[in-house]
């Protein structure tokens, strides 16, 4: 099971002098609950548009019958018969697991010291965290990042457009890798979601991921376009705040 990275500390001493002088603060995984209630809204809008525009695209423009549809569907399928009928490979989820929260310590400007992995477990030991460090892997899906940028790279040789059939099915495969392994090891006691607070780790992490989710819808629909996406959440959010409206001022 990955571990939660170790993290470098600094430690501060108190002057004596300071006497009964006591420095009151608020706790930052409270304001981190806080911040997590009001984060519900916006996933809450996000997911209305999202669904809505996912309906949009498989009625009005026959989205469920697209080559980019059926085969990211294939992929998903696939791999989520082999998570459940195949043994686990623990290793490659902890590899690619421990491997983002390095890449996004660099990403922070911070230092890798250590990188442990294996089939048990892994870790990481470097000289900062933050709460995207510590979530990272779950909102960030390794893998589907990997095959697009295989794929751009090869597109840089040779013509690779024959081939997105593949592309499609890879992302699908490494995607529904990604939520599957993501939904399985949350419930088993990760030390990354307590780091700011459980609550509010699960809330951003769930948000996170719709966002990744609706991008790639907007991608792969020709009816669904960024701007009009973004009309329909405004439109949402404009609705819920004249129905709250109404409801506190009747």
């Amino acid at each position: 099971m990955a571990r939660q990275p170790s993290r470098g500390r600094k430690g501060y001493t108190v002057p004596a002098s300071l006497g009964r002088v006591v420095e009151r603060r608020v706790p930052t995984r409270w304001v981190k609950f806080v911040v997590g209630v009001f984060l519900l809204i916006p996933a809450g809008i996000l997911t209305q548009t999202f669904f809505t525009a996912f309906a949009h695209a498989a009625t009005h423009e026959a989205f469920w019958l697209t080559e980019e549809f059926w085969f990211f569907g294939l992929g998903a399928l696939l791999w989520m018969v082999a998570f459940w009928g195949l043994p686990k490979p623990l290793w490659i989820y902890v590899f690619g697991h421990e491997l983002t929260h390095a890449i996004w310590v660099w990403l922070m400007g911070g230092r890798v010291e250590r990188l442990y992995v294996s089939g048990e477990g892994g870790h990481i030991v470097a000289d900062r965290t933050n709460t995207w460090i510590a979530l990272s892997p779950y909102f960030f899906p390794f893998y589907s990042v990997l095959v697009v940028s295989m794929f751009g790279f090869a597109g840089l040789f040779t013509d690779v457009a024959p081939y997105r059939y593949l592309l499609y099915a890879a992302v699908g495969a490494t995607w529904a890798f990604h939520f599957s392994f993501t939904m399985w090891m949350i419930p088993r006691g990760q030390t990354d979601l307590t780091y700011g607070g459980t609550f509010f780790s699960l809330v951003v992490i769930y948000f996170l991921n719709l966002c990744i989710l609706a991008g790639l819808l907007i991608i792969a629909s020709p009816g669904v376009t960024w701007m009009g996406f973004a009309r329909e959440f405004l439109h949402n959010t404009s609705e819920l705040a004249v129905a709250s409206n109404r409801l506190l001022g009747g």
